[in-house]
């Protein structure tokens, strides 16, 4: 197996990509790149069996419903939708708010925050890996969306204070923390960039968070959210510890 890992920014020199190749032995990161343009992904996308993306695949339906009403100026349907003060509905997903619930972590908004570069990047991208070998439905196709730190917390690592130049230290002492309790992961050459890049740390682990899916590993959306998430996108929380990605390996 062959999985890609993608942590994406809106442009190609804030943008990371990790292969890992998996045998029966356990995982090589086999490459990284620190500068990945829309050819690169467009080019590896298509021979992983599995990718993860750390960016949104959709957005609230509230806010998806909001935006349209006040774009062909349907005011009676807009007060409508505005039926209290809060505002969290038109920009938090159903996925965000369940991955609260379930790791005190928030996810930046779509609707609200800078990720919408992102994600805009994103479903630029999907839209064109769609074809018969590329399942992008939104939930669990042939790429999925991660969220590295709420892996992180859930295997049982740091998951903040490791991002930037000062943090660096912090971020060596991560990856040899990952190594100790992974020790069928193998950096090799590609660990020095991994301890001094946190976009490539992330890349890393988004790389694990699809191995994750494509084993059926992390949570999926239960009947009440499942028709939401198919519109919104849903983030994939692994479900199980992290030498379950390796365990059917033996």
């Amino acid at each position: 197996m062959r999985t890609l890992g993608i942590d994406l920014a809106s442009q190609p020199n804030r943008t990371a990509m990790a292969t890992l190749e998996w045998s029966a032995t356990g995982a090589v990161v086999c490459d990284v790149q620190t500068v990945v343009s829309d050819a690169d992904i467009l080019a590896a996308a298509p021979g992983a069996d599995k990718v993860g993306i750390d960016a949104p695949f959709g957005w609230p339906d509230a806010f998806v419903d909001v935006v349209s009403a006040h774009h062909i100026g349907d005011v009676p349907h807009e007060q409508s939708l505005f039926t209290d003060a809060g505002v969290t509905r038109f920009v938090a997903r159903r996925t965000d708010e369940w991955v609260r619930a379930t790791t005190g972590l928030i996810p930046l908004s779509v609707s609200a925050d800078r990720i919408a570069y992102v994600a805009l990047r994103a479903i630029r991208l999907l839209a064109h890996l769609d074809g018969p070998d590329f399942d992008t439905g939104r939930v669990n196709g042939t790429a999925v969306e991660a969220y590295p730190a709420a892996a992180l917390k859930i295997w049982g690592f740091r998951h903040k204070r490791y991002k930037g130049r000062p943090q660096q230290v912090t971020l060596a002492e991560l990856v040899g923390e990952l190594e100790i309790q992974a020790p069928w992961l193998d950096f090799g050459s590609a660990r020095t960039v991994c301890t001094t890049s946190d976009d490539a740390f992330d890349a890393v682990i988004t790389a694990l968070i699809a191995r994750a899916a494509a084993l059926n590993l992390t949570v999926l959306p239960d009947a009440e959210h499942a028709a939401i998430a198919q519109r919104e996108g849903w983030i994939h929380i692994p479900g199980a510890p992290l030498d379950a990605l390796v365990a059917q390996l033996s």
